[in-house]
């Protein structure tokens, strides 16, 4: 099968430390698939010195600098603007690759309604899996991830909710024209999610690969962010947006009445207020949201695509029926 060229985007905040570890492994990996690359990190207004490093130790690196740190969606998409080759890894600097990572992933991308792959995360001691691929679930009109999974077949391919943002292997032309993460999301979580789902809509596919490894170190590139109930509303308030962007209709009505009902109310009458600037931050960002669903329904309009998140859960589920896989919940 055919090897592709790759665009290795590694997004940084005060993460020399990790570059320092974990980009000389990165580069064994490339050179050893030999395959055309390029690795560009993008410094995201990174306070220790990321940058000098990076000039002074690796001058072939692509760098691109944000002035001011502006969060995941905006730091990747600098970078994918700027990629030149076929695939693009989206590769967290907290995260170790192993040898042969890339051989099991060319296969995928023979077929043309590929969007991307992951491989599995394992802890970076031992071989306890983070993370593999995602089936997802209605939990009324919430959408969320049932269980995470994956099968010692290697013979059949198997769909993932969505590509973890750690290491997702995307081809480029798509992903580009999905004009990469949603910034409405920055600074972190629940992009890859949003991703996901935009790419699924479009009539594409994401996989996982069970054979292609890497090893991930927990909370190493957020742990320097504010205070825990700061991070939460962020996590919340994303949550809320992408079902704002992808739900329509009166499926939309419903959902808002729910999270009103079952997120919103109890949370605040057990004195969890941070819960109050996320659902704010909905309202206010009214206009962009509406400016996602546009987006959206041009490109489905323009690939001939119907998929709505239902049919999405519903093809995902119905994939791994009757196959022997391993369930978890890390």
């Amino acid at each position: 099968m055919d090897k592709r060229s790759v665009s290795v985007i590694i997004p940084n905040y005060n993460g020399r430390h990790l570059l320092e570890e974990y980009l000389p492994v990165t580069i064994a990996v490339v050179e050893q698939a030999a395959m055309p690359y390029e690795i560009i990190v993008v410094d995201d207004g990174s306070k220790d010195n990321s940058v000098s490093f990076l000039k002074s130790n690796y001058p072939r690196v692509k760098l691109v600098i944000n002035p001011e740190n502006r969060g995941f969606s905006f730091t990747c998409n600098r970078g994918i603007e700027v990629a030149q080759y076929e695939l693009v890894l989206l590769l967290n600097s907290d995260v170790k690759l192993t040898t042969g990572y890339f051989d099991a992933q060319w296969k995928y991308f023979e077929k043309p309604d590929t969007f991307g792959v992951m491989g599995r995360i394992i802890d970076m001691e031992g071989d306890g899996i983070q993370d593999a691929a995602r089936i997802p679930k209605f939990n009324g009109l919430k959408l969320k991830t049932s269980y995470f999974y994956y099968s010692q077949n290697n013979t059949d391919w198997y769909y993932t909710f969505y590509l973890s943002g750690a290491n997702a292997l995307i081809d480029a032309v798509k992903l580009k024209e999905l004009g990469g993460f949603n910034e409405l999301f920055s600074p972190f979580y629940c992009e890859d999610i949003e991703l996901g789902l935009r790419a699924w809509r479009m009539g594409w596919k994401c996989y996982y690969e069970h054979l292609s490894i890497c090893k991930h170190q927990v909370s190493a590139s957020t742990k320097n962010y504010k205070t825990a109930k700061w991070v939460k509303s962020i996590y919340y308030r994303n949550r809320f947006y992408f079902h704002a962007i992808h739900l329509n209709a009166l499926a939309s009505l419903a959902w808002y009445c729910q999270v009103t009902l079952i997120d919103l109310l109890p949370k605040l009458l057990a004195g969890q207020w941070w819960i109050w600037s996320s659902y704010k931050a909905l309202f206010k960002s009214r206009a962009a949201i509406r400016k996602s669903k546009k987006d959206i329904s041009r490109l489905m309009e323009k690939h001939h695509s119907q998929v709505s998140l239902f049919d999405m859960v519903g093809m995902i589920r119905a994939s791994v029926t009757g196959k022997e896989i391993t369930r978890f919940k890390p």
